[in-house]
């Protein structure tokens, strides 16, 4: 059986355009990705939850992501997530969570 350790599978849409960044041995690239979730408030009006992740893809299939993903692609990924942090200019610290994706699908759906 496959680890479920740190294991993520989502489907959703890029919410901007795939970056590629090319490194000596690999390449990289990222983008944001939407999830949204419905459901009936108390009063049964409809609602929708939207979450956005941040999304990043190295080696080949970075190239796949690069080539054919573009705003608006609805796409399925499955990786780990990567909590990280940095310090700015001004010394205040970032944090960020990521999606590692270790595997992707090109789901062609139409763009809303």
């Amino acid at each position: 059986m496959k680890s479920l350790r740190n294991s993520v599978q989502l489907i959703g849409r890029l919410g901007r355009d795939v970056e590629v960044k090319d490194f000596d041995k690999s390449k990289k690239a990222s983008f944001t990705m939407a999830t949204t979730d419905s459901y009936k408030n108390a009063k049964g009006e409809k609602v929708e939850d939207t979450q956005w992740h941040n999304i990043v893809i190295w080696g080949q299939l970075a190239d796949v992501a690069g080539k054919y993903l573009k705003k608006g692609s609805e796409v399925c990924v499955e990786g780990k997530l990567v909590h990280r942090n940095y310090e700015t200019d001004k010394g205040e610290k970032r944090y960020i969570t990521e999606i590692n994706v270790s595997d992707l699908v090109l789901m062609g759906g139409k763009e809303k």
